[in-house]
């Protein structure tokens, strides 16, 4: 693989044929930036092992992975997006959503719009499209039912939209949610929160095959598992007392006071018996938020 070089935006008309998947760009959070799979000081991830398998024999691709840590759908539109314009991407995974859900001013409304907005200047620059909807955060790390309930809430809303934009957007779809996390344990780090190696190729093998339903000749798919032997319980340990620390107490500065306030809102509902109502309101939001694109 090579980095990708800057280059004039890709017309509408120049729509990429069946195979020509060779400038591969990836924009979301830690989830693609790789968190979980790590490898010497880097972090791998899903994406670039998929890229490792785009290419049928003798050619190359280009890949540039925009992700970063905390990102929002917002940071998509306003940071990530025009690099990835100018990298004339002819495939472009977008997954991103999990953090605007830990946040206090979390807006479905403003969700579905950064998102429309991602989704398309990419495919109008003719770049195929990758998404998937994402596992539910609380049950990932078995949060206690006031921050769980309205967590899952706020997936399923940002999930039903993801689903609505694939189809308007002509995106190819992974159900990451569907994959089973909480049942393999192996497939994710030590976190509870990122997949390991195992599960980023777990990830990496399903786009592959996704792909290749779809015509795109492609190399031979992403091995099952990482030829790296998983990381033991020592080392493990030593992550989260390091870098895994590190990583927790900078998002905490940003999301903690975000989940304590949904926790005090949800155990309020709680108490006067209205959760469901608020799953109810969720859904609506949703809907109308798509509505709203016309």
């Amino acid at each position: 693989m090579s980095v990708l070089d800057a280059g004039p935006d890709r017309t509408a008309d120049d729509r990429p044929t069946a195979g020509e998947l060779l400038r591969f760009v990836a924009l979301g959070d830690s989830l693609t930036e790789g968190v979980g799979d790590q490898v010497g000081e880097q972090w791998r991830g899903w994406a670039a092992v998929l890229a490792r398998s785009l290419a049928p024999e003798g050619q190359d691709v280009e890949f540039a992975n925009l992700a970063y840590s905390g990102a929002l759908t917002t940071d998509l539109t306003t940071r990530q997006l025009p690099a990835a314009l100018a990298l004339r991407p002819q495939l472009a995974a977008v997954l991103v959503g999990g953090n605007d859900t830990l946040r206090a001013g979390f807006d479905i409304r403003r969700t579905t719009r950064e998102l429309d907005a991602t989704l398309g200047e990419l495919s109008g620059h003719g770049a195929v499209l990758l998404t998937a909807c994402l596992p539910d955060p609380g049950t990932l790390l078995r949060l206690p039912a006031p921050l769980a309930r309205p967590l899952a809430r706020r997936m399923r809303a940002v999930n039903t939209v993801v689903h609505a934009l694939t189809t308007r957007h002509r995106a190819v779809h992974l159900h990451i949610a569907e994959l089973p996390w909480c049942e393999q344990r192996g497939l994710l780090s030590v976190d509870r929160l990122h997949p390991s190696a195992e599960g980023h190729h777990l990830i990496a093998r399903r786009f592959h095959e996704l792909l290749a339903t779809q015509g795109h000749p492609l190399g031979p798919p992403p091995a099952a598992e990482p030829a790296e032997p998983p990381p033991g319980l020592a080392a493990d340990l030593w992550w989260m007392a390091t870098r895994g620390t590190r990583w927790l107490a900078a998002r905490s500065t940003d999301l903690l006071p975000g989940l304590l306030a949904l926790a005090a809102v949800e155990g309020a509902a709680r108490l006067r018996g209205s959760s469901a109502r608020h799953d109810e309101q969720m859904a609506r939001a949703a809907a109308q938020a798509l509505a709203s694109l016309g």
